[in-house]
């Protein structure tokens, strides 16, 4: 049953976040961090009908042309602004089809450990998918999604400073016992660390605005030679120096920063987002810390558990919106001394959900990978992306584990990424 209700509702988030856009919105200009909407959505019915009904179950396609228009791997980003495609009304009715199909094998099939390997992939899949919708939605200036529901916010004074931790080790990765997770965790093993100091909250847009007034930006001593190379390209692209995050702007001696298509005051206790991996190891020089390792980020979010290894910060009961900000409950980030219920026992809040959290790992296979039935998942991006972890205020709850790994390029703002920090030594 539950299944059957995540199939449903990634297909009913689908549709409300590309159904509602207007015909003009529908192919914005060619860029390399968007695709056209129609493209897209078609794009998530293939890969589910794909792997589900035709890989797992010899099915003939609902849509005879569908490999020629939405399959990522044969057709470039660039060529999606040039095929003749289906119009949104006909890929959408295609999406129903698939959604229709794909609820039909999970009631017979859903149990069977190959099938149900197939539908949990295509639904990650499609929520994955979802997320970068939202994404595009910012990045466009297009107007606010429709959240879930707006409950009430749970707030609590959020402790300060650092969460110390000894030296010890940690399960790093999944475990073989048959619970579904994407192949880039594949397999685990327990792995030493050394003592380190994690910050309990994630860093603010107030702290964020401190280095921007101090110059960071202009102050090159902060940057590494990827970052310099980073900034010498947006003031090439922009025709200005960059001074500050994409989405911030200064009217006045106020800063504003930009929420889809409305400009709000910066709110200062907001975790700061939208920011590229290159602004969040600038930012920890300047402020004389580093970001946290992979590792260290999993054994703060799973401390308390003897083997290091837990589903949630807070142990391993459900998710809630007092917990933690995820599953569109909301269309933005929460206060960072929101959601008390979700500290660690040692007091560290913000682990999941508001923002990804990048981490100072490059993306790498762990020893012993095995690549799933949908192989070009992860190993064709091992090495120019970095691990972010903990999910986002639009990533569904059903996908955030302790132990998912995101990955995206450092140079990549269109993410809803902050970062938390680590004491140097």
């Amino acid at each position: 049953m539950e299944l059957l209700q995540w199939i449903a509702d990634a297909h009913r988030r689908s549709r409300s976040l590309v159904g509602a856009l207007r015909e003009e919105e529908l192919l914005p200009p060619m860029q390399e961090i968007v695709n056209p909407f129609h493209w897209e959505i078609g794009h998530v019915a293939w890969f589910q009908e794909n792997w589900v009904l035709r890989h797992g179950c010899r099915r003939e396609p609902l849509f005879a042309r569908s490999d020629e228009f939405y399959d990522s791997i044969t057709i470039t980003h660039d060529e999606r602004w040039e095929l003749p495609l289906p119009t949104i009304h006909e890929a959408l009715a295609y999406l129903g089809r698939v959604e229709e199909a794909t609820l039909e094998v999970a009631r017979e099939r859903g149990e069977e450990p190959e099938m149900r390997e197939l539908l949990l992939l295509t639904v990650g899949h499609q929520d994955m998918h979802n997320e970068a919708f939202t994404y595009m939605h910012q990045t466009l200036g297009y107007a606010q999604p429709a959240a879930s529901e707006c409950p009430d916010l749970e707030q609590a004074e959020a402790a300060i400073g650092d969460r110390e931790f000894g030296a010890g080790s940690h399960f790093l990765g999944a475990a073989r016992n048959g619970d579904f997770c994407f192949d880039n965790e594949r397999w685990g093993q327990e792995v030493d660390h050394g003592p380190f100091a994690i910050s309990r909250c994630p860093v603010t847009q107030s702290d964020f605005c401190a280095f921007v007034d101090d110059k960071g930006y202009e102050r090159l001593e902060f940057w590494s030679r990827e970052g310099r190379t980073w900034l010498a390209q947006q003031h090439e692209s922009e025709l200005t120096a960059r001074l500050h995050p994409i989405y911030w702007r200064k009217r006045g001696h106020e800063w504003q920063r930009r929420h889809f298509d409305e400009w709000l005051p910066l709110e200062d206790d907001l975790p700061v987002h939208h920011i590229t991996w290159f602004e969040a190891e600038a930012w920890c020089r300047w402020a004389d810390r580093r970001l946290p390792t992979e590792l260290e980020w999993e054994v703060a979010a799973g401390e308390g558990e003897p083997a290091g290894k837990r589903d949630k910060p807070w142990g391993n009961e459900p998710t809630s919106p007092r917990r933690a900000n995820l599953d569109w409950t909301r269309p933005g980030c929460t206060p960072v001394q929101a959601h008390p219920d979700g500290d660690t026992p040692g007091g560290v809040r913000g682990l999941h959900g508001n923002v990804w959290e990048w981490t100072a790992d490059d993306f790498r296979p762990f020893p012993g990978f095995s690549p799933m039935v949908y192989r070009e998942y992860s190993a064709p991006w091992f090495g120019d992306r970095k691990v972010l972890k903990g999910g986002a205020w639009a990533t569904p709850s059903r996908l955030v584990r302790n132990g998912f790994r995101n990955f995206f390029q450092p140079w990549r703002s269109d993410a809803i990424a902050g970062f938390r920090s680590c004491a140097l030594g």
